[in-house]
């Protein structure tokens, strides 16, 4: 008897992540996440309450029969599933995210549908995979017949804000942001993790990783979700802070981000031990943890300063004088 050959191993991973705050009025308890998730009858949605509150969707997968975005025009078609999941941070922070795996070669022809349902997570290109045509390309903007993990990403997220648990009054107002991240083998035959973050417009970031392809997917994904909520956590103060220079600042929407955003600062709080160099890269260059820091401080420093009488600052105590009360004399 003639067994089936090994499926080839995935060599590039991919994909995307939105992140935004909850609309809500107030954090969401973990009964309330629980029932917010759930978004396959009779699957649990995992609930964790160390180091920080954090609740996580059963794994969806979605059928693709498409063309891989290229960087140089190459044509490549591949068929597979991509797996989706949504989160929420501490009640407040919401994230959905799409991701696959595609191997270096895959059939010359369409297989069976069970033979892409028996590999879920996993892309297979029609023939052999230009690897860092397709990288390049994963990372720019998709056109409507290639493969778009955001799109899929963004369909989970809307079905999740559209929830009746929500009352649609968030505290302060806040910028969605969508991360796209590409993770390829090492090229120097170096096993040492690597990382390349890159702001890339308005809202929008890209990450490029160097890693093992022994790495798997969902690994990856978790460390590309925990960098995405916390990149969103800084672009959130930084345009707070950009609005409210001192002197003008409006104080109500930086007591709301130090009421409900300050306390989520938690890099690699369910780290795998494999990616902390990545983390211990990030604080290097850009130094998230550093630029976390100072605007935090910024905060703080308005606050109090909001608080000082006499400081001239809008919403702050005034510090009134009253004039000498002027006696006149009789004649």
């Amino acid at each position: 008897m003639v067994s089936a050959p090994s499926p080839a191993p995935v060599v590039l991973r991919c994909g995307e992540v939105r992140t935004c705050l909850l609309p809500a009025s107030r954090p969401l308890s973990a009964e309330d996440t629980a029932r917010l998730l759930g978004l396959r009858l009779g699957e649990p949605v995992t609930l964790s309450a160390r180091p920080a509150r954090h609740a996580q969707s059963p794994s969806l997968l979605t059928g693709v029969d498409c063309a891989l975005p290229t960087a140089d025009g190459t044509k490549i078609r591949a068929v597979g599933t991509v797996v989706s999941r949504a989160s929420v941070t501490e009640g407040r922070v919401v994230q959905a995210d799409a991701f696959t795996g595609v191997p270096l070669l895959g059939p010359g022809s369409r297989r069976p549908w069970w033979h892409y349902l028996a590999r879920p997570g996993v892309v297979e290109p029609l023939g052999k995979l230009p690897e860092p045509a397709v990288a390049q390309g994963l990372l720019t903007a998709c056109r409507p017949d290639e493969l778009d993990l955001g799109l899929i990403a963004e369909g989970l997220l809307t079905e999740v804000l559209g929830h009746p648990l929500l009352d649609h009054r968030p505290p302060l107002p806040t910028p969605c942001t969508r991360l796209r991240w590409v993770a390829l083998r090492p090229t120097d035959g170096s096993p040492a993790p690597a990382v390349r973050f890159t702001l890339a417009g308005a809202g929008h970031r890209t990450v490029e990783l160097r890693l093992p392809a022994e790495i798997e997917p969902p690994v990856i994904a978790a460390f590309c979700a925990d960098l995405a909520l916390h990149d969103w956590l800084l672009t959130v103060l930084t345009g707070l802070l950009d609005e409210a220079p001192p002197g003008s600042a409006p104080e109500e929407p930086l007591r709301a981000a130090a009421a409900h955003l300050l306390h989520l600062w938690m890099p690699a709080a369910r780290p795998d031990p494999r990616l902390l160099p990545l983390w211990e890269a990030l604080e290097r260059t850009p130094g998230f943890g550093r630029q976390w820091q100072s605007l935090a401080q910024r905060v703080r420093d308005l606050l109090v300063l909001y608080s000082l009488p006499g400081t001239g600052v809008p919403g702050g105590p005034r510090r009134t004088s009253r004039r000498p009360r002027q006696h006149r004399r009789r004649q």
